[in-house]
Protein backbone atom coordinates (compact mmCIF):
# COMPACT_ATOMS: atom_id res chain seq x y z
CA UNK A 1 0.00 0.00 0.00
CA UNK A 2 0.95 3.71 -0.66
CA UNK A 3 0.18 6.83 1.21
CA UNK A 4 -2.37 9.11 -0.18
CA UNK A 5 -3.40 12.84 0.53
CA UNK A 6 -5.99 14.66 -1.36
CA UNK A 7 -5.35 17.97 -1.87
CA UNK A 8 -7.69 20.60 -3.54
CA UNK A 9 -6.50 22.15 -7.22
CA UNK A 10 -4.44 24.25 -7.98
CA UNK A 11 -2.59 23.18 -5.23
CA UNK A 12 -1.65 20.26 -5.93
CA UNK A 13 -0.40 20.99 -9.73
CA UNK A 14 1.31 23.72 -7.57
CA UNK A 15 3.51 20.93 -4.98
CA UNK A 16 3.53 18.20 -8.12
CA UNK A 17 5.63 20.71 -10.06
CA UNK A 18 7.63 22.30 -7.40
CA UNK A 19 6.58 25.64 -6.65
CA UNK A 20 4.67 24.61 -3.03
CA UNK A 21 6.69 23.31 -0.81
CA UNK A 22 4.18 23.42 2.34
CA UNK A 23 0.70 22.22 2.89
CA UNK A 24 -1.22 23.57 5.30
CA UNK A 25 -3.75 21.56 7.62
CA UNK A 26 -5.59 22.31 10.90
CA UNK A 27 -4.01 18.66 11.94
CA UNK A 28 -0.60 17.39 12.35
CA UNK A 29 0.77 14.18 11.13
CA UNK A 30 3.52 12.04 12.54
CA UNK A 31 3.42 10.40 9.11
CA UNK A 32 7.16 11.02 7.20
CA UNK A 33 7.95 9.85 3.65
CA UNK A 34 6.60 9.50 0.44
CA UNK A 35 2.90 9.78 -0.42
CA UNK A 36 0.70 10.15 -3.66
CA UNK A 37 -0.64 13.53 -4.39
CA UNK A 38 -4.14 13.07 -5.10
CA UNK A 39 -6.24 16.17 -6.71
CA UNK A 40 -10.07 16.89 -5.21
CA UNK A 41 -13.09 15.89 -7.69
CA UNK A 42 -14.17 19.51 -7.51
CA UNK A 43 -12.78 23.38 -8.33
CA UNK A 44 -15.31 26.29 -8.80
CA UNK A 45 -14.08 29.06 -11.28
CA UNK A 46 -14.41 30.96 -8.38
CA UNK A 47 -11.74 29.36 -6.22
CA UNK A 48 -9.12 29.16 -9.01
CA UNK A 49 -9.41 32.68 -8.95
CA UNK A 50 -8.86 33.16 -5.59
CA UNK A 51 -5.89 30.86 -6.06
CA UNK A 52 -4.85 32.58 -8.66
CA UNK A 53 -4.57 36.13 -6.65
CA UNK A 54 -2.95 34.14 -3.86
CA UNK A 55 -0.12 32.57 -6.19
CA UNK A 56 0.20 35.81 -7.99
CA UNK A 57 1.39 37.54 -4.81
CA UNK A 58 4.06 34.93 -3.96
CA UNK A 59 5.52 33.63 -7.52
CA UNK A 60 6.74 35.94 -10.21
CA UNK A 61 5.13 33.08 -13.36
CA UNK A 62 6.35 34.42 -16.49
CA UNK A 63 5.35 33.90 -19.90
CA UNK A 64 8.24 30.80 -20.05
CA UNK A 65 7.13 29.95 -16.82
CA UNK A 66 3.46 29.65 -16.26
CA UNK A 67 0.70 27.61 -13.98
CA UNK A 68 -2.06 25.74 -15.16
CA UNK A 69 -5.70 26.86 -16.95
CA UNK A 70 -8.47 26.31 -15.26
CA UNK A 71 -9.43 23.60 -17.24
CA UNK A 72 -6.18 22.05 -17.58
CA UNK A 73 -6.37 21.14 -13.75
CA UNK A 74 -6.69 17.36 -13.57
CA UNK A 75 -9.14 16.19 -10.79
CA UNK A 76 -10.69 13.65 -9.19
CA UNK A 77 -7.43 11.27 -9.06
CA UNK A 78 -3.76 10.45 -8.52
CA UNK A 79 -1.53 13.51 -10.22
CA UNK A 80 2.01 13.07 -8.46
CA UNK A 81 4.22 11.96 -5.37
CA UNK A 82 5.89 14.20 -2.71
CA UNK A 83 7.87 13.25 0.61
CA UNK A 84 6.86 14.79 3.72
CA UNK A 85 10.04 15.61 5.66
CA UNK A 86 8.41 17.89 8.43
CA UNK A 87 5.32 18.79 10.25
CA UNK A 88 5.59 22.09 11.80
CA UNK A 89 4.32 25.20 12.92
CA UNK A 90 6.55 27.74 12.10
CA UNK A 91 8.63 27.47 8.67
CA UNK A 92 10.06 30.54 6.39
CA UNK A 93 8.16 29.22 3.29
CA UNK A 94 6.21 31.73 2.17
CA UNK A 95 3.34 29.05 1.97
CA UNK A 96 3.13 28.20 5.51
CA UNK A 97 0.10 30.51 6.90
CA UNK A 98 0.31 30.70 10.96
CA UNK A 99 -1.90 28.95 13.21
CA UNK A 100 -2.01 26.01 11.01
CA UNK A 101 0.31 22.97 10.68
CA UNK A 102 2.56 22.71 7.90
CA UNK A 103 3.41 19.43 5.91
CA UNK A 104 6.76 20.56 5.01
CA UNK A 105 7.73 18.97 1.42
CA UNK A 106 10.28 17.88 -0.86
CA UNK A 107 11.30 15.68 -4.01
CA UNK A 108 7.70 16.36 -5.57
CA UNK A 109 6.87 15.47 -9.17
CA UNK A 110 4.14 14.73 -11.49
CA UNK A 111 2.87 11.42 -12.52
CA UNK A 112 0.48 10.06 -15.66
CA UNK A 113 -3.02 11.07 -14.31
CA UNK A 114 -4.77 8.25 -12.68
CA UNK A 115 -8.73 8.62 -12.07
CA UNK A 116 -8.92 7.64 -8.37
CA UNK A 117 -11.39 8.29 -5.95
CA UNK A 118 -9.88 10.32 -2.33
CA UNK A 119 -10.50 10.29 1.61
CA UNK A 120 -9.63 12.85 3.82
CA UNK A 121 -7.23 12.35 5.74
CA UNK A 122 -3.92 9.84 4.40
CA UNK A 123 -5.17 7.13 2.87
CA UNK A 124 -3.79 4.05 0.96
CA UNK A 125 -4.08 2.88 -2.79
CA UNK A 126 -2.94 -0.40 -3.51
CA UNK A 127 0.52 -0.94 -4.95
CA UNK A 128 0.50 -1.36 -8.94
CA UNK A 129 -2.91 1.07 -9.31
CA UNK A 130 -0.52 3.85 -9.78
CA UNK A 131 2.74 4.06 -12.61
CA UNK A 132 4.96 5.31 -9.53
Amino acid sequence: MIPALSIRQPWAWLIVNGFKDIENRDWRTPFRGRFLVHASKTITRRQYVEACAQVNDLLPFTKDHSWAAFEDLQLGGIVGHSTLVDCVQDHPSPWKHAGSWGFVLANSAPLPFTPYKGRLGFFNVAEGVVQA
